[in-house]
């Protein structure tokens, strides 16, 4: 999510690298809380995440087990994400992607398969990726998709009036076929956050989780 104090630029890859490179490290440097409840009870095997940002994410499931693929559009967050790996010892299980979303194909497919928060102020076709998305979950793996259910109160009008599509409205969304996969978890979750001037706030997420039938 975007501030009142982000420029106007409109690149998509320009943005997210004046994101990652102008501020010191954005995030908590925490996994994201559906991820680890979701995917906890999983076996590991090969993980892939759209979106990776800071790699916090990516750096959990390699200290689960998984050998991550992790993709961003922002050097300068992989190169944070790599770090971060490299420190917890787990560098040799996660390969750093540096790519736009938007047009990058997986080449192979995965047993799990993430999206967390991948939403973005500048023009990005969602749908389409996720839909990109699950056609890499290999038969009997899983994917998860979380985003926000609504705005924070700190968002600015812009964000504010956007729409936050429901888990229902995301797996409708993803034109899958119904006898090939099974729902998980669909609904929201409360989540306690901080925002960016130290207030509290809870917030909803979006969470669904499907698994592809064997």
């Amino acid at each position: 999510m975007t501030s009142e104090h982000e420029p106007a630029i409109t690149d998509p890859a320009a943005f997210w690298e004046h994101r990652y490179s102008s501020r010191g490290q954005v995030w908590s440097g925490r996994p994201n809380a559906a991820l680890e409840r979701e995917v906890g009870e999983l076996a590991p095997g090969t993980a892939l995440e759209l979106g990776s940002g800071e790699g916090a994410d990516a750096v959990w499931l390699a200290r689960q087990g998984w050998s991550v693929t992790a993709v961003d559009i922002s050097p300068s967050a992989l190169a944070l994400g790599a770090s971060t790996a490299s420190e917890a010892g787990v560098a040799d299980r996660i390969t750093w992607v540096q790519a736009d979303l938007v047009e990058w194909e997986p080449s192979a497919s995965f047993d799990l398969v993430t999206a967390t928060f991948l939403h973005s102020p500048v023009e990005f076709p969602r749908e389409a990726v996720l839909r990109r998305a699950a056609s890499a979950v290999a038969p009997g793996g899983t994917l998860l998709v979380v985003g926000h259910a609504g705005p924070p109160p700190w968002a600015t009008e812009h964000i504010a009036h956007a729409h936050f599509p429901t888990p229902d409205e995301v797996h409708v969304s993803l034109e899958l076929e119904s006898t090939e996969w099974e729902v998980i978890t669909a609904g929201l979750v409360a989540r306690a956050a901080i925002g960016p001037d130290g207030e509290p706030a809870a917030l909803d997420d979006s969470v669904l989780v499907l698994r592809r039938r064997p």
